[in-house]
């Protein structure tokens, strides 16, 4: 059986106990780490004190930074994709 790890995060003033696999911690510490700073500064630029409305403003902000990679990835890849469509047609082209 795989070895799990169970540790306690802290978001938004609430406690949040995991039980995870060791490779996974760094990860969430950073992320939960990176969701607090977000919080404090969604709270000192807005002044919302409502914590659920922070929360959906983070959340809204790390999907949208997610989806936006996805997209820009998907551009990237198709036009590497073309580039080699391209250096093969070139070769073909030398070979005959």
């Amino acid at each position: 059986m795989s070895e799990h790890l169970k540790i306690k995060l802290s978001i938004a003033d609430r406690v949040y106990p995991l039980t995870i696999k060791p490779q996974q911690e760094e990860g969430l510490r950073k992320a939960a780490k990176e969701i607090e700073v977000m919080i404090k500064k969604f709270e000192q630029s807005y002044a919302v004190r409502d914590k659920q409305d922070v929360l959906a403003m983070c959340a809204l902000q790390f999907a949208s930074k997610t989806i936006q990679q996805d997209m820009n990835g998907a551009g990237e890849h198709s036009e590497a994709i073309e580039q080699l469509k391209n250096l093969e047609l070139l070769v073909k082209s030398q070979l005959s």
